[in-house]
């Protein structure tokens, strides 16, 4: 079994910033993808950030140039820095991992619990 645990959301000022972790932690031979998404009160969850093993990114156009994601490959852990945040950043944040569990073993993807991030103006 697979844990992911964030932490690091809490409340803001408009203007900002917080940092975003997660760490991936258990049955754990390899992490493919990490990503963050996010959800809105009464609205779909959607994808933020993405960062692969390689350590390429993608970001949602609407955090381009203030959020950047980053990960500690050792340690299994991902990182959301959160900067110039508004109003419309206030959701749950949620990690995600592909994990490969063993050698071999198929790619399974977690979420983490989720964390409050909410930005007052």
């Amino acid at each position: 079994q697979v844990q992911l645990v964030e932490s690091g959301g809490g409340l803001v000022q408009a203007g900002g910033s917080l940092r975003l972790s997660c760490a991936a932690s258990g049955s754990i031979f390899s992490v493919n993808a990490m990503a963050w998404y996010r959800q809105a009160p009464e609205k779909q969850r959607k994808l933020v950030a993405t960062i692969t093993s390689g350590g390429l990114t993608n970001s949602a156009d609407s955090v381009k140039g203030r959020f950047t994601i980053s990960r500690d490959i050792p340690k299994n852990t991902v990182y959301l820095q959160m900067t110039s945040l508004t109003p419309e950043d206030t959701a749950v944040y949620y990690c995600y991992a592909q994990v490969r569990p063993g050698i071999g073993a198929p790619l399974y993807n977690y979420w983490g619990q989720g964390t409050q991030v909410t930005v007052s103006s």
